[in-house]
């Protein structure tokens, strides 16, 4: 007997005045696969027919979704024909509730509307080193998604890796020096590099940034020509929260001076004394990190990263813990928008 299909079952009922509910399961509905033979992130899901609204499956799926971002800690969901970034933005909504306001920013972005920004707004010829977004905020996104507006014509991968794997990799010596010593960033703001801190902290008075660092565990201090200079020590890694595996969690290598692209790097150092830089690590002690240990930790992203070509409409969702991201150089127009979602705070984890 030959299965009646769906728009088949709708018509008859629809003939026969009655209303019926059609009900199909996400495995129905949505295929599941994979980029690479034998690598399971991220894992791709696709629709088996054009007519799935994306933002209704999800919002009806929400714990299929949950249950697989916690396996794979990366979802890419492709050939939904998503067609704006107001679509992109309810799609967060249905999935994770709120999105989250971009604070204590650390890359130049672009509100795009409402809490839908542009990817980090960084020269196309330079890659953007892979990280876990406001990792060094004791409040961060637990998800961010990322939504391909238009792909570039060359290049401009989101390139992602997983960070269960990145702290397996890193050496016994070098994993258990920063779990016991942790890691210190420093932020010099007001040099003309960079950020400002009225941008970074989005206000312009100082009293609110005092407040704020004082909440958050951020010394502080004032410097001539209205400069600020902030330090934070952070753990560089956790259990994660829902699945209680180890995520190596932090901004160590991607603020680290030498993780630099060579032509800034050797521009930074004609321009400023080291403690004077826009951003650097260290230690949790203030002690200077070895360039072996550094060269080291990318070595280690760098064996870890998957990257994959963008196509229009596709939305890469991450678990923030399980999944660090960077960003590819480019050729071309490229428009990549982001969000965040489910606020979680390192004293939950």
């Amino acid at each position: 007997m030959t299965r009646m299909s769906d728009e088949d079952s709708l018509l008859t009922a629809f003939r026969r005045g009655k209303r019926k509910v059609v009900r199909f399961s996400q495995e129905e509905l949505v295929t599941t696969s994979y980029l690479n033979h034998g690598q399971q992130f991220p894992l791709v899901m696709q629709p088996n027919t054009d007519k799935i609204d994306l933002q209704a499956w999800a919002g009806d799926n929400g714990a299929y979704i949950e249950g697989a971002l916690g396996q794979h800690g990366a979802i890419l969901f492709r050939g939904f024909n998503l067609e704006s970034v107001a679509e992109f933005e309810r799609f967060i909504r249905a999935v994770s509730g709120n999105v989250l306001e971009y604070n204590e920013r650390s890359s130049p972005r672009s509100q795009i509307s409402g809490q839908i920004y542009t990817s980090t707004d960084y020269p196309a010829d330079k890659q953007i080193f892979l990280h876990n977004e406001q990792s060094y905020n004791l409040l961060f996104p637990m998800k961010i998604l990322f939504y391909c507006v238009k792909a570039p014509r060359e290049g401009g991968a989101t390139p992602i890796a997983d960070t269960r794997k990145v702290f397996g990799r890193i050496s016994d010596e070098v994993r258990e020096s920063f779990l016991r010593r942790k890691y210190m960033y420093v932020r010099n703001f007001g040099d003309g590099f960079g950020l400002n801190w009225q941008e970074a902290f989005q206000t312009s008075s100082k009293s609110t940034v005092e407040e704020y660092c004082y909440s958050n565990q951020i010394e502080y201090e004032w410097r001539t020509g209205n400069r600020l200079r902030t330090k934070q020590v952070r753990e560089v890694a956790a259990r994660h929260p829902k699945t209680g595996e180890w995520v190596w969690f932090n901004h160590l290598t991607f603020f680290h001076f030498s993780t630099l692209d060579q032509q800034i790097r050797e521009e930074m150092r004609r321009a400023f004394a080291e403690e004077d830089l826009p951003n650097n690590t260290y230690y949790g002690d203030g002690q200077r990190i070895e360039e072996e240990v550094m060269t080291h930790l990318r070595e280690v992203y760098q064996k870890e990263k998957m990257r994959f070509d963008w196509q229009e409409g596709d939305i890469l969702m991450l678990d923030n813990m399980l999944a660090a991201h960077g960003r590819e150089a480019y050729t071309g127009d490229r428009s990549v928008a982001v969000g965040m979602a489910e606020a979680w705070s390192w004293d939950r984890v």
